[in-house]
Formats: structure tokens, sequence, C-alpha cells
């Protein structure tokens, strides 16, 4: 699926403590993409892009920032812009 190469390849290239916000993934779409996904524009695919962050931050392969902050609790309730981050396993 294209969202989700997309979000991986912004993962892996993001050394942390680097950040992006998930808007950078949904704007990474191509308009074929998009099509195909069944949005019309980028912003159709935040709810997506936010959902994909949800569970993989359960999995433990990302966290979930704001102001700079890792925070806890259920993404789509946050208000205000959020960062995500690769977690740095030291390895």
């Amino acid at each position: 699926m294209a969202l989700r190469k997309h979000f991986e390849d912004l993962l892996a290239k993001r050394e942390p403590p680097k950040t992006f916000c998930p808007s950078e993934v949904a704007r990474a779409l191509s308009e074929d993409e998009l099509s195909e996904l069944g949005y019309e524009g980028w912003r159709d695919a935040m709810e997506d892009v936010r959902g994909m962050a949800e569970e993989w931050r359960k999995e433990g392969r990302c966290e979930v920032l704001q102001k700079g902050e890792m925070v806890e609790g259920p993404i789509g309730e946050m208000k205000g812009p959020i960062r995500l981050r690769r977690i740095d396993h030291g390895g």
C-alpha cells in the first residue's frame, strides 16, 4: 500500500531524534496514489496516516511528540500538531 510505503520511507530516512509531520506522509502521495486510495487530496489521507501512526506506536515502531515532548493517549484526541519519529533502539 502506498501510504504504508511513504510512512516507512520517512521513518527510515529520519534518524532519531529527527521528527516529521504526519502531513509529510500524506503529501508524499502522488495524484495517482491518492486516487487509487480513494482520496481527493492529501488532507483526506490524514486520518489514515494518524491511524497508522497510532498502530505503529503501539507496536514500538514510532513515537508521537507534541512541543518536543513524547505524548501518550489516543492520537485522535490530541489537540494541535504532532510530530513522529522512529524509535532509536540503540543498535
